[in-house]
């Protein structure tokens, strides 16, 4: 791995969507969390509302330490009404974290499988 290896996990905070459970989902993050744990990478969570200056929080969590990889969730990415956040996700790593690859999970499960891709 080159540098730290840290990674920047970057989806939605479940707890504040209204109108469902969040429950299953902050359960998977945390299993997916100690995933990267138990192959020794450093990784940080910003989870971000759509409705509460999403940019501003994702350009401090990539300021906050030289990342080798950010994974946007599929909260972020398969949500049709957030096609516009995803597109500015993707340019704020672009330009914040230029050296950072950026990889894509399929469930908070495999956060850890999806930054590993670009790791190795």
């Amino acid at each position: 791995m080159h540098g730290t290896g840290a990674v920047l996990v970057v989806g939605l905070d479940p707890v504040r969507i209204p109108g469902w459970d969040p429950e299953p989902v902050v359960k998977a993050i945390a299993r997916g969390q100690a995933r990267f744990e138990d192959h020794g990478i450093e990784a940080d969570l910003c989870l971000v509302a759509p409705d509460d200056n999403p940019e501003k929080a994702i350009i401090e969590a990539l300021a906050r330490k030289d990342y080798a990889c950010v994974v946007i969730g599929g909260g972020i990415r398969k949500h049709e009404p957030l096609l516009e956040l995803f597109e500015k996700v993707i340019n704020l790593v672009r330009q914040h974290a230029p050296g950072a690859a950026i990889a894509f999970n399929s469930t908070p499960d495999d956060t850890a499988d999806a930054a590993l891709r670009w790791l190795r």
